[in-house]
């Protein structure tokens, strides 16, 4: 049993070094767009329990909001 604990953990680790990896060409605000979609994401889906549509739409809103923060005029 905690071999397969350590390959989860190992896996989940690996995974989230490349989604980062992923994110290093990125300018700030494409950034603030990811991160306002994933956080829109989990609220939306928080509120609506779990809901496919409030998370997709929880991820709309919040990749607009996340997209307008800090925007050069």
């Amino acid at each position: 049993m905690k071999t397969i604990k350590q390959l989860v953990v190992t896996a989940s680790l690996a995974t989230a070094a490349l989604g980062l990896a992923g994110c290093s060409g990125m300018s700030q605000q494409d950034k603030n767009t990811a991160i306002g979609a994933g956080a829109g994401a989990v609220i939306g889906g928080a509120l609506t329990g779990g809901s496919a549509v409030g998370t997709v739409g929880g991820a709309a809103v919040g990749g607009v909001i996340g997209n307008q923060v800090n925007k050069t005029n």
